[in-house]
């Protein structure tokens, strides 16, 4: 798609585990089995896949295992910094209640959760900002990638997918911000999307789906 930047990117990836209401999470599935899956189609030229992470579904309690995922991404990215790659960090999280895929545009920086997470947190009544000293929970975050050129890339390709901007208020949300503000301060790429069960869009075309993915985002170097 594009024909200047880095001619390599990095890509790190991170889904989740089960949570209130939904007892077996597809993006642990897709994440826990993507490398394996990506060795058997052959990575597309210019990407690299980095860390495959499953972090548990919760917000302040799941924030130590979230930065060393980050740390992760930023100790790969200066070993291969005199090589002109470009490192995107892209999380999978699930929204039962879809029938096809959403490429996130921003998040927002807002906790209200409509239940427990899975350590017990639930900001509720006194709708807690993500991150305190960005000020206000209205403080918006956008990916500075090229959403709605991926989306037009994954439906010729025959996907069912939507560009949206609103990843909820709930964990996929937190993550997502705390994610954006890192890849800001650190010369990064971050992308949220979201899937549906497994009962809406079966595995298989879901693995084939964040593989094209993959492609596309490579493509845009």
């Amino acid at each position: 798609m594009g024909s200047e930047g880095p001619s390599v990117v990095v890509v790190h990836v991170t889904g989740f585990k089960k949570f209130h209401g939904v007892s077996e999470n597809p993006t642990e599935t897709i994440v826990r089995n993507l490398k394996g899956f990506m060795q058997k189609k052959e990575l597309p030229e210019g990407l690299i896949l980095g860390s495959c992470n499953v972090l548990e579904t919760a917000g302040e309690g799941a924030l130590p295992q979230l930065l060393e995922f980050f740390q992760h991404a930023v100790s790969e990215k200066v070993n291969e910094s005199l090589n002109g790659k470009q490192t995107i960090l892209l999380h999978l999280g699930v929204n039962s209640g879809a029938m096809g895929f959403a490429i996130e545009n921003q998040a927002v920086n807002e906790a209200t959760f409509c239940c427990q997470d899975e350590k017990g947190w639930k900001p509720q009544v006194n709708r807690v900002p993500v991150v305190s000293s960005d000020g206000s929970i209205s403080t918006v975050r956008e990916t500075s990638l090229p959403v709605n050129e991926i989306v037009k890339a994954l439906s010729n390709m025959g996907y069912d997918v939507m560009p949206s901007y609103d990843a909820g208020r709930f964990v996929c949300n937190f993550v997502y911000y705390h994610s954006l503000r890192f890849a800001e301060q650190n010369r990064m790429k971050s992308l949220f999307v979201h899937v549906p069960l497994f009962l809406s869009i079966d595995e298989e075309t879901q693995m084939e789906f964040v593989a094209s993915l993959l492609k596309v985002l490579a493509s845009l170097n």
